[in-house]
């Protein structure tokens, strides 16, 4: 039961009225149901999110213990309004965040409302339709032959690691979880259906980014030192480790190999991720088309992967325009027929026994 009480009886008709429409849609919510806080319905939120990676659990309590919950911690869902989440996100621009940083906190928020109004707690998302600040992506580095070579010299003992993050794509975290099981020598193919990833500190396995397993090519000229490599490995050792043993951190590689070879090779500054567009340039160079691409780098759609390379299809727009030029400007023969046929032919309408 509910009261309500009014000044004027015509306005408690119009919202009785209001109110029972909404009920005979379905769409009527209690209100009490509304009055909860962003702070205790993002727990309970986060808490049934069991699908998600360990470290995409640490971000999103980060974003809310940083950016949400010191804003709408004790924030009614009902008292939450479209114009003043976009305050929020001006508030956050002003503060000196990181675009990037802005979005992903701004996307928590909005799953948390998205999660309140399938719940039926809220009518509608006022997080969605904000205008959000601009990523500009950061410039991709490309290596070529040669300086994939200086490099994984310089690495020494991780000099196959180097090669194959550069000719094979691989995110760090699969190259980190690759086992000697998935690799098959004789078709020179990688199963990826594993990766690594760390969070504070701590390790854990789990399926790819896309949860996709895919099939990865391994160039020719990389199998006699792979097949060497690991001579001595069981089935369900890591092709890559520490030196001492156990999952290679990519932390420790860096600080300890990655960054002083590129130093010392005149390429820093560089990122081990910085292998994953090389992998993709070099890929393209060669001849590679979207789709093949795509596969190898394991993105969800060949739009995902022009949208990261388009520049790297730019030979292909040349080669198209050329072989247009040469297409529109070549010689053309006329057919010529001889009279004599000419007269011969009689019109296709004549009937069935003319037809050309």
């Amino acid at each position: 039961m509910r009261s309500r009480t009014f000044s004027r009886k015509v306005d408690a008709q119009r919202w009785l009225a209001a109110v029972e429409s909404e009920k005979t849609r379905g769409d009527w919510l209690d209100p009490d149901l509304s009055k909860i806080t962003v702070g205790v319905w993002a727990h309970d939120w986060l808490a049934g999110q069991v699908q998600l990676k360990p470290a995409t659990q640490i971000r999103y309590n980060v974003a809310l213990r940083n950016q949400i919950l010191p804003s709408w911690d004790r924030v009614p869902l009902n008292a939450i309004t479209h114009t003043g989440v976009g305050a929020w996100v001006q508030g956050l621009c002003d503060s000196g965040l990181a675009p990037a940083t802005v979005r992903y906190a701004h996307r928590v928020l909005s799953l948390i409302l998205g999660h309140a109004v399938r719940d039926g707690r809220i009518s509608r998302n006022p997080a969605q339709g904000v205008r959000l600040p601009r990523v500009h992506r950061s410039h991709m580095r490309f290596l070529d032959h040669h300086e994939v070579d200086q490099l994984a010299k310089a690495c020494q003992r991780y000099d196959l690691l180097i090669r194959m993050l550069a000719y094979t794509g691989l995110r760090w975290g699969e190259a980190a979880a690759l086992r000697v099981r998935r690799v098959d020598l004789v078709r020179r193919r990688l199963d990826i259906a594993e990766a690594m990833s760390e969070a504070s500190g701590r390790i854990t396995f789990g399926t790819p980014k896309t949860h996709q397993r895919r099939s990865v090519p391994i160039p020719r000229f990389l199998m006699d030192q792979l097949a060497e490599h690991m001579r001595d490995l069981t089935h369900d050792d890591l092709v890559f480790s520490a030196p001492e043993g156990g999952p290679l951190r990519n932390t420790n590689f860096r600080r300890r190999v990655f960054d002083p070879a590129a130093a010392s090779v005149g390429l820093a500054p560089l990122r081990p991720h910085d292998l994953r567009h090389t992998a993709a340039s070099l890929a393209v160079a060669s001849g590679g088309n979207v789709k093949a691409v795509q596969q190898m780098l394991g993105h969800a759609s060949a739009a995902m992967t022009l949208d990261v390379y388009a520049g790297l299809f730019d030979d292909d727009l040349d080669a198209l325009a050329e072989r247009l030029h040469e297409a529109a400007t070549a010689p053309r023969v006329a057919s010529v027929w001889p009279e004599g046929e000419r007269r011969g032919m009689s019109d296709p309408q004549e009937g069935p026994d003319n037809v050309r």
